[in-house]
């Protein structure tokens, strides 16, 4: 958000700050759903530059197609270990991965 219009919106009495703050989260608690979401990302441009549609996806990865719309989503019930296995599946290195983090 640029400054102008943060400035607008707590002189109309509106409390401005993060998502972190917003829902309370700890740090560790954060760094957890970041990571989370740049596996998930990850996974989505990983198949899209194979040009692969989530159904052929879900047949390498023996899974469903809405398994994978979950996982490309960071779905609340895709753990980590499940994000970083697809990745591998779908190609990713151990080097990809630690860039994408």
């Amino acid at each position: 958000m640029n400054a102008t219009k943060r400035k607008k919106l707590e002189a109309a009495g509106y409390s401005v700050g993060s998502t972190q703050e917003f829902l309370g989260l700890t740090d560790e608690e954060m760094a957890y759903i970041e990571i989370k979401r740049s596996l998930s990302e990850n996974l989505q441009s990983r198949r899209k530059q194979q040009k692969l549609t989530q159904v052929q996806a879900a047949k390498l990865l023996q899974t469903s197609q809405s398994r994978v719309a979950k996982m490309e989503s960071a779905d609340k019930s895709v753990s980590i270990d499940l994000l970083v296995r697809a990745n591998l599946a779908l190609g990713a290195t151990t080097h990809d991965l630690k860039h994408a983090l």
